[in-house]
């Protein structure tokens, strides 16, 4: 069984919801009967990430997560990048040296070291753009990203399978139109579609992402849920997929769509239409479970 939980279902600069990160786990059997999954992998960690999972931790519903009143990261076994801005990938910086130092192995002093999955660019960046001030330096020598994280890089192109969870889901990368600098995809970006092997079923995972019913629509039509980027409040740029778009897809896409990403404003009277047109708005801190398995 697959099942993903939201840390946060927030836009950037949200302050009520947490940045827009999930943690997805894969279950022996589900969570009502094991204690612990077999396997985890985030979905970016920004910058509100360590604080989102401090809470998760304290849930009956994932006690794994907590050793002694904190958040043990050896709990977490990979983390899949998206794309480089700071709500996704701000809260990395905490987990590495965490599990580097706190969570090395207490016999061979060997760290921590969660598997890291991104494009190569994505990888390249992340170290270069964001992490190398905060992290390439220890006692004694220099540091670089292979210290703190096994690197697994992938290609944006859905066409083959990216990475596995078990032998049952596989996860395929796909390329969005988040920024452009001058053309599309010229900013790597990216989102998932998760498919279960034995049935065939998938669940799309848009990342950020402007709104692409050329590109993403296949995905789309193919999915059974769909996790879609969402901006509530119009504005005439925008890097992301605004809700007046998103309206205007069939009632069969809408219907399984559930919205993320989304700005404070949420609960604003002038959205409540979204509930009925959409499969709804996600929430951070439950656990949905994909493929329609029961749990």
């Amino acid at each position: 069984m697959l099942t993903l939980t939201f840390l946060g279902v927030g836009s950037a600069f949200a302050k009520r919801n947490y940045q827009s990160n999930a943690l997805v786990e894969l279950w022996s059997r589900s969570p009502g009967i094991d204690s612990v999954p077999q396997e985890t992998l985030l979905i970016d960690f920004g910058t509100t990430g360590p604080r989102s999972l401090h809470v998760l931790k304290d849930l009956s519903t994932h006690a794994y997560l907590d050793v002694e009143g904190q958040t043990d990261y050896r709990a977490i076994d990979r983390v899949f990048v998206t794309h480089l801005h700071a709500d996704h990938v701000g809260g990395i910086e905490e987990l590495a040296l965490l599990s580097h130092y706190k969570f090395a192995d207490t016999s061979s002093g060997e760290p921590y070291r969660p598997e890291l999955i991104s494009t190569e660019k994505i990888l390249g960046n992340l170290w270069s753009h964001s992490l190398q001030g905060g992290l390439g330096a220890q006692v004694g020598r220099e540091a670089t990203l292979q210290d703190y994280f096994r690197l697994t890089p992938v290609m944006a192109d859905a066409s083959s399978v990216a990475f596995s969870m078990g032998e049952q889901y596989e996860f395929r990368v796909f390329p969005t139109d988040h920024i452009r600098i001058r053309t599309k995809y010229d900013w790597p970006s990216c989102g998932l579609v998760i498919t279960d092997k034995q049935t065939g079923r998938s669940v799309m995972y848009s990342g950020d992402t402007r709104f692409d019913q050329v590109s993403l629509g296949s995905y789309m039509h193919e999915a059974d849920t769909i996790f879609h980027d969402c901006q509530l409040v119009d504005t005439p740029v925008t890097v992301h997929a605004r809700i007046g778009d998103l309206r205007k897809l069939d009632e069969s896409i809408r219907k399984k769509m559930m919205l993320y990403h989304y700005e404070d404003a949420w609960d604003s009277p002038e959205f409540q239409f979204v509930d009925g047109e959409f499969d709804g708005l996600a929430t951070a801190h439950n656990r949905y479970t994909l493929f329609g398995e029961v749990l």
